[in-house]
């Protein structure tokens, strides 16, 4: 029997106890953001709780109604969006909401209204509920300007705007990945303790990766650099190893796998979505932000990822990112196309 491993399992860095933490390092904290975050964290167990019994409650089937994306929404769709918006409104520290399953941004009451924006997709992936892949929640927060009198205009800026990103997956376990613009960590849910612990601290992607994640189905409508880039995956001529497709078509899981075992992740704009498919607010700009924290780089094919000044809430870009080499190589192809 390990003793050593249970003694240390009474010392538990829980998300709570770690951004608190974070808080006491900066004077000038009044505990706003530890007490946004300790809601969105409860939003996560909420929907964790729900997609693990989702057969069984018959929240799979479909809800009947088509969001503002064209997408038919899943009953937990329905159900993750509800959870989020209550729990972010009852924080009483959101002023401006925005979800993908929403048409218009949420602003909140007066009376409830606090300093920060949070942009969100509340159940990612969930076409893959039916057969139990790894879906999640995607969050982004910003700082508003004018906090009184909150406009749409302080919800469309650029990512590196954004003080803080993550992701909660819900897969074999549920994982949260937060980063709060001093690197990337990454907590589990222990069930038996209702706590996030903290499972992977200081993630760093490494400098170049063995993997590569693209929709394949799509490459007869590519456009020449992306064709250019995955051709030399496959058929490398420097003589160097091939690299392994992984793709699973849920952007969490797909990310987060390329979060810690390196390599890159592409959805290009192509024929279909000259545009590209994935949006920038709630998609993009979380895990590009993820991915610069941890090392790694995010490009839209034109431009820094971050840089992207989005004109409105729904908008979509192409969008690589992973590993710094591996981003670097599909810039260059860019760069000289």
């Amino acid at each position: 029997m390990d003793h050593s491993a249970d003694a240390q399992r009474t010392d538990l860095m829980t998300i709570t106890r770690f951004v608190l933490n974070e808080q006491s390092k900066y004077r000038e904290s009044r505990g706003d953001f530890t007490i946004l975050l300790s809601h969105i964290v409860l939003g996560c167990k909420f929907v964790c709780s729900a997609v693990n019994k989702a057969g069984l409650a018959k929240l799979i089937g479909l809800a009947g109604e088509t969001n503002v994306q064209g997408e038919e929404q899943k009953k937990l769709d329905v159900l993750s969006n509800d959870v989020f918006i209550k729990a972010l409104v009852s924080s009483g520290r959101t002023c401006i909401l925005v979800s993908e399953e929403d048409e218009e941004a949420i602003f909140v009451e007066p009376s409830k209204r606090g300093k920060y924006i949070v942009v969100f997709d509340p159940l990612d992936g969930s076409s893959n509920i039916d057969c139990g892949v790894s879906i999640g929640t995607i969050f982004g927060i910003y700082l508003v300007e004018h906090q009184e009198v909150p406009t749409i205009e302080d919800v469309l800026l650029p990512g590196k705007n954004m003080v803080a990103a993550g992701y909660c997956m819900y897969g074999s376990s549920c994982m949260l990945v937060l980063s709060t613009g001093t690197g990337v960590n990454g907590f589990t849910l222990d069930p038996s303790l209702g706590e996030f612990i903290l499972t992977h601290p200081d993630i760093t992607i490494p400098k170049k990766g063995k993997i590569y994640s693209v929709n394949e189905g799509n490459a007869k409508n590519w456009d020449e650099p992306t064709a250019k880039y995955v051709e030399k995956c496959k058929f490398p001529k420097d003589g160097s190893s091939a690299k392994s497709l992984r793709y699973v078509g849920s952007m969490v899981a797909d990310v987060h796998r390329t979060l810690l075992y390196g390599g890159i992740f592409l959805y290009p704009a192509d024929k279909k979505s000259p545009s590209g498919k994935l949006r920038v607010l709630y998609e993009v700009f979380p895990m590009a932000f993820l991915m610069e924290q941890a090392g790694g780089q995010a490009f839209t094919g034109k431009e820094r990822a971050l840089d992207l000044v989005p004109k409105k809430i729904h908008e979509r870009s192409p969008i690589f990112l992973g590993s710094y080499d591996d981003v670097e190589e599909i810039k260059t192809l860019y760069g000289s196309s």
